[in-house]
Formats: C-alpha cells, structure tokens, sequence
C-alpha cells in the first residue's frame, strides 16, 4: 500500500487539487507507467496542467518525497526514486512481501529449470556428500515494471524429492519450499559484487553496476535442502540486523 493517502473517488468528496496531484503521480509510479529515473514534469509544467498554484505544486512533490517516491535533486527537478526495500538479515523471508510492502505489484518469472547429477560446484554450494540429483533453477522478481531480485537456487532432490515434479512456473520455489519443508538451521552470506553480463541483462541494469549479493543454505534435520543466490541492484535494497546482548 502507498504511503499516500488520498479520498476515494468513488463515492467520496470531490479530491483537492493537492490531492489530485498526490494521486495521479503516485498511481503513475506504482503502476510502472513512470519508471525509477523518469523526471517529473517541473514545478511550472504541473502548475500550468492542473491549473493551481506554485505552492500547491510543490507541497504535494514534497509530501511525495517524504513518502520515498520520488527524489527532488536541487536545479535539476524532481525523478522517480527507485523502490528500496528493507529486509531483516537473520530470516527467511517471502520477496512478494517485500514488494507489497513498496506499494508495487509484484510479478514472478522463472527463466530456467535443470534437473541434474550434482557437479563439484553443486556439492560444495549444498554441502553434499554423494553426488546426488539436483534440481537448478533460475528466476526472476518485478517490483511492479521493474526486476527486482535475480534469483539462482538449488535443490537437494535427495531431501525435497517432490521438488522434481513441480514446475516452478506458477509459484517461486522460496514460499513453495517453506509450505513443505521445516527447515532447522540456516545460513546467510552478504557480498557486494559488480554485475556481470547475465546478472545486468535478468535486472536490465549496466555491465559493472554495484549489486548487493545475498546466499542463504538452509538444513532439514541436518539434510541440506536448499542453497539460494539473490542479486539486487545495489540501490534497491537494505538488510535490516537487530541484536539483543548476549547472556552470561
């Protein structure tokens, strides 16, 4: 849901022109019409549009930077500001939720489906003894119009067997694993890297652009189930620790 608020037009009062303004900017931004980067009309194109004030104008532009929707930079105008999400470094989370939580609609898409005999990489990525089958998908997640995470996932077929059969087009393997597995033990490792051809192509972002790299290995009564690979451009996202002292 936006963080801005406006009177329903159905059946409600007539909205004000600030509230006018705040509405058909922020519906532009969440539904993916204006993408991050697009500029804003100027203070005076927007004046001249909706027929009001200077002052109106630039309360509602405000309000809408508040609200993390769009960035005004000083002699250059105002843009739409990439969404950046929040999430805690020590759970495993679904990403559509954090997507909702933008305000954006979310949109999943998986790019490719293997199944295979484990490779060396497989088995130490998986911590595998045996070079068992495993199931090696590829996936992407919208923020709205946008990618927002490039997912790269492995599946133990050995610990998951019925991971085999399903096709992963409808639903991402993350909410799907969690609905069958109970996991026991998790693990996480955050990188920074530079994004290279495969990466900048899934997230339409430059060669090279900074991203932020999180991998998470999940066990199932000490079996390993599943090792994860999320790739978010460096902008879109913050990880989020909170601690309590430890005891003794």
């Amino acid at each position: 849901m936006s963080m801005i608020q406006t009177m329903d037009a159905d059946g409600g009062e007539p909205l004000s022109l600030h509230q006018r303004i705040l509405s058909d900017i922020s519906e532009r931004i969440l539904s993916g019409a204006w993408a991050p980067g697009h500029r804003i009309p100027f203070e005076h194109e927007l004046t001249a549009e909706y027929k009001c004030s200077r002052m109106t104008v630039n309360k509602a532009l405000s309000q809408l930077a508040k609200a993390g929707l769009i960035e005004r930079r000083r002699r250059s105008g105002s843009f739409v500001r990439r969404p950046q999400s929040q999430a805690a470094v020590l759970e495993i989370h679904d990403i559509r939720i954090e997507v909702e939580a933008l305000g954006l609609p979310y949109r999943y898409e998986r790019v490719a489906r293997h199944k295979r005999r484990s490779s060396a990489e497989d088995r130490a990525l998986l911590e595998l003894d045996c070079n068992g089958p495993v199931l090696a998908l590829e996936c992407r997640h919208f923020a709205g119009k946008r990618p927002f995470a490039h997912e790269q996932r492995l599946i133990n077929l050995a610990a998951v067997a019925e991971a085999a059969n399903e096709e992963f087009f409808a639903v991402a393997p993350g909410p799907w694993l969690i609905a069958r597995v109970p996991w026991s033990a998790a693990e996480h490792r955050i990188r920074a890297v530079a994004a290279d051809r495969q990466i900048a192509t899934a997230l339409e972002i430059e060669s090279g652009a900074p991203c932020l790299v999180v991998e998470r290995r999940t066990w199932s009564a000490e079996h390993p189930v599943t090792h994860v690979r999320f790739t978010y451009a460096a902008d879109s996202h913050t990880l989020v620790a909170r601690f309590t002292p430890s005891q003794g």
